[in-house]
């Protein structure tokens, strides 16, 4: 049949997460930090996502598709519901769910606890910091989500020296506002290396989205890692993306 469904522009889509959250149905989730219609049947078209994603990557189309259904779509709900997990919560983002993490093992020895900081420049905050900083020049970039180094208690040892920190968040901030201004930043400055650290929650993913999209436009050729850190602290994945792939 003929009927009105949500179609999303996925180059327009930086995995923020707010369409599946206004989605009553469920029919939206963030896979490889993307939104993605998961079940045409799940669909009733109405359009509540429109209105929340800040991309206006969603729109509504009138194409062949199979019939909104339902009584399939509260068990899909219902489902969810019954299965809160990483990978399976309504929304697509495990950040939605409350978790107590429990800890095991020995407290920080008074060594661990006096290491040095190894922040190198101020400010971090990527809202704050001035394309024209002089830090930048010839900078080795770690762009974290705000997340990690709370996450991460090895951050600074392992992650930090001799890098430039940027840090953000590609959920609660304006992240049209990011990609410009990093694409400023790399064609203003002479960027030696990227890595981005986000955290294993989807909507996170939307940060390496940003970088990538802002590499492109800034028209530079710039080599990138992309690290993953786990809710419970481990460092998940490092992958580097090849020159090709972050364009």
């Amino acid at each position: 049949m003929v009927r009105k469904i949500v179609r999303i522009e996925e180059e327009k889509c930086n995995g923020c997460g707010q369409c599946a959250t206004a989605c009553a149905e469920g029919a939206i989730e963030i896979v490889d930090g993307k939104a993605r219609l998961v079940g045409e049947s799940y669909c009733d078209g109405l359009g509540a996502c429109l209105g929340e994603c800040p991309q206006g990557a969603i729109t509504i189309e009138e194409r062949e598709a199979g019939a909104f259904e339902e009584e399939a779509t509260q068990a899909h709900l219902a489902h969810a519901r019954a299965t809160v997990h990483v990978e399976t919560l309504a929304c697509g983002c495990p950040g939605s769910a409350a978790q107590s993490l429990a800890r095991a093992g020995a407290p920080f020895t008074e060594a661990e606890v006096s290491a040095p900081s190894q922040l190198g420049n101020w400010p971090v905050q990527l809202l704050l910091v001035p394309p024209t900083a002089p830090y930048l020049q010839g900078a080795r970039l770690l762009i974290a989500a705000d997340c990690v180094p709370f996450a991460f208690a090895d951050f600074h040892r392992r992650l930090l020296p001799g890098r430039t920190l940027l840090v953000g968040c590609p959920k609660l901030d304006d992240a049209a506002f990011y990609r410009e201004k990093l694409t400023q930043l790399f064609r203003e400055n002479d960027i030696e290396s990227v890595e981005v650290v986000h955290m294993e929650v989807p909507c996170c993913f939307g940060l390496v989205h940003l970088v990538r999209q802002a590499v492109d436009e800034s028209g530079k050729d710039l080599p990138m890692t992309v690290t993953k850190v786990g809710i419970r602290g481990e460092i998940l994945e490092t992958r580097a993306l090849a020159a090709a792939a972050a364009r």
